[in-house]
């Protein structure tokens, strides 16, 4: 009787077998060999090859799941207690990265006792789709491009409430990463701020969203946070360097900003020692908005004797020299070169190469044209929440690529010991 029944599994086991073989061949000799015959395999018979893999490999998890919880296999009746039993099987649709939108057959029992442990009770999506979704939303594609990629992929659709629920989870992370404990001392921190179209009270309002970048010891650049406010004012400026307070920050050697309103007040109030340098490229930007465009040239040539001086006389004089030819024709452009001269001096209390790290605020312009890029095709944003969402995951797209110190940095870090010797080796 026991060898009739092994022979009947075996028999039973062999079919089985035979089946899957038959239903997935050796993909290479099969492929191959409808090739020579003229009939070439399609996507869509692999994707169906994929389809019944998948089926078959589920239905021996359930099996062997069921097996375990009611102690017995399927055809193994003599070691049956007779207090639970199968009971059939139910349909379930289930989703994959790979073989798309396919049904298997979940087995029951009479109890009702067995719940599958590969695929959760409401579980229908087995594939990575919310980390697809992130990272085409990160890439700055609307919902409908999501949705058509989803289903040309896929074959099944994701709704605009799905991606809002899917990118929703991403908000605790990101206001986790914008309190997150900092570095105690930054050689130098980049400010700027871009503006987006934020829905406030059932009107839009133009918002800013202030970037913070710094560069540590070791030369490598750090995205601090991001804060969306409407106004710049000392007293908005001054929350925001408390919380680099809070978060760990203990001391900034120079910050390199571009005029924003009532910053260099609060950061002295909190960073007493820091030096301010005012951004080049954005006094040179805001002095040719006063001039004609075919002088522009030549203004333009003229200006750059006094960035690029060796020290500040030098650079006083070709500034006189400026006023003298252009200050009658456009006054007002030479005096935004005289009104900032105290935050664009700085540099000159410097080495050639801090000089070239801190004149500008390309550094973190670079970010900032990062995001717009992806951000371009949002012409508007619902809140804040959806606004900060979609600006962290580009964030940290970009900013996996920071990996290396920038360049020079070793002669950098040592011209930086030379001016700020006891505020700086204390903490390397």
């Amino acid at each position: 009787m026991e060898n009739k029944e092994l022979t009947s599994e075996k028999s039973i086991s062999q079919r089985k077998r035979k089946t899957e073989e038959e239903r997935i061949p050796g993909l290479k000799d099969y492929c191959l060999k409808r090739l020579k015959e003229g009939n070439p395999i399609t996507a869509e018979e692999i994707n169906n090859m994929f389809k019944d893999a998948f089926k078959d490999v589920f239905k021996g998890i359930f099996e062997a799941e069921l097996e375990e919880e009611l102690g017995y296999s399927k055809y193994d009746y003599s070691n049956s207690t007779g207090e639970n039993y199968r009971n059939g099987s139910y349909p379930k649709t289930l989703k994959s990265d790979i073989a798309g939108e396919f049904e298997v057959d979940i087995p029951r029992d009479r109890n009702g006792e067995y719940e599958p442990k590969i695929v959760k009770k409401y579980q229908r999506d087995i594939s990575s789709i919310d980390d697809k979704i992130l990272s085409m939303y990160a890439k700055g594609m609307s919902t409908e491009a999501i949705n058509s990629h989803i289903e040309e992929l896929y074959h099944f659709s994701v709704s605009k409430e799905q991606v809002s629920r899917v990118t929703d989870k991403i908000l605790p992370i990101a206001q986790e990463w914008q309190n997150r404990p900092l570095e105690k001392l930054y050689t130098v921190l980049f400010l700027d701020g871009m503006s987006f179209d934020v829905k406030e009270n059932g009107s839009y309002v133009k918002k800013t969203v202030y970037v913070i970048l710094g560069i540590k010891i070791d030369g490598r650049k750090e995205l601090l946070g991001m804060w969306i406010g409407e106004n710049e004012t000392s007293k908005y400026w001054l929350s925001v360097m408390n919380d680099l307070k809070s978060r760990g920050v203990e001391d900034i050697l120079i910050a390199c900003v571009d005029g924003l309103n009532g910053f260099e007040q609060a950061i002295k109030s909190v960073y007493p020692d820091t030096k301010i340098q005012r951004c080049i490229v954005h006094i040179i930007r805001n002095c040719t908005r006063y001039v004609n465009y075919k002088d522009r040239k030549a203004f333009c040539s003229d200006m750059k004797p006094i960035y690029k001086a060796v020290n500040e006389d030098d650079a006083l004089e070709n500034l006189e020299k400026f006023e003298e030819k252009w200050g009658k024709k456009y006054p007002y452009a030479v005096k935004v070169w005289q009104n900032n001269w105290d935050g664009i001096k700085t540099m000159f209390e410097y080495s050639p190469e801090i000089r070239h790290v801190i004149y500008t605020t390309n550094t973190i312009e670079g970010f900032n044209n990062g995001v717009k890029r992806i951000t371009k095709t949002k012409s508007s944003f619902p809140s804040d929440e959806a606004l900060f969402k979609l600006l962290y995951l580009v964030s940290q797209d970009i900013t996996r690529k920071w990996t290396m110190p920038i360049p020079n940095w070793s002669l950098i870090l040592n011209q930086f010991l030379i001016y700020f010797n006891e505020r700086l080796e204390k903490y390397l």
